[in-house]
């Protein structure tokens, strides 16, 4: 089980005093990379006019752009609410950057009450995300969010 309460300590030490948005974006999808178990794939969109274009990962290569409201990501961005999918392949306009995931959680980036971009987790395992990890993957991405809060982002 993933210890989120020390993840974001971590995050938080890693990334409090830093000002550079990319140096600060790359540590956070690096520690979650490293810390959750049973993914193929983690990794930022930064919202640009009505597309989400790819920033810093962990994984294989991966869709560059991608429109607002499609795909799972897509969809988190348009509705601005977290989309934790147990089953990929029956997600209506699913984008298969890489045929291997099977289950994925997406969860917007509100930064100063605005929407910034979106963290995309997958995994290559089907229903991997459960209601604890949805919580605990929101709570990180906050406090992100809140220690990007009056910085430039990405």
């Amino acid at each position: 089980m993933t210890d989120f309460d020390l993840l974001g300590a971590q995050l938080s030490a890693l990334i409090k005093d830093e000002t550079d948005a990319l140096a600060n974006a790359g540590n956070f999808v690096a520690l979650l990379f490293n810390a959750l178990h049973d993914i193929n794939w983690l990794g930022i969109y930064v919202l640009r006019g009505d597309e989400l274009v790819l920033g810093p990962f962990q994984g294989q290569p991966a869709c560059v752009r991608i429109a607002v409201g499609d795909g799972v990501c897509g969809t988190a961005a348009a509705t601005e609410m977290t989309q934790r999918v147990a089953d990929v392949h029956a997600f209506p306009g699913h984008i298969a950057c890489d045929p291997v995931s099977r289950s994925e959680i997406v969860v917007p980036l509100m930064i100063d009450g605005e929407l910034r971009g979106v963290l995309d987790v997958d995994s290559p395992s089907l229903n991997r995300f459960s209601a604890a990890d949805q919580e605990g993957i929101e709570g990180l991405c906050a406090l992100y969010c809140e220690l990007q809060s009056g910085k430039a982002f990405i």
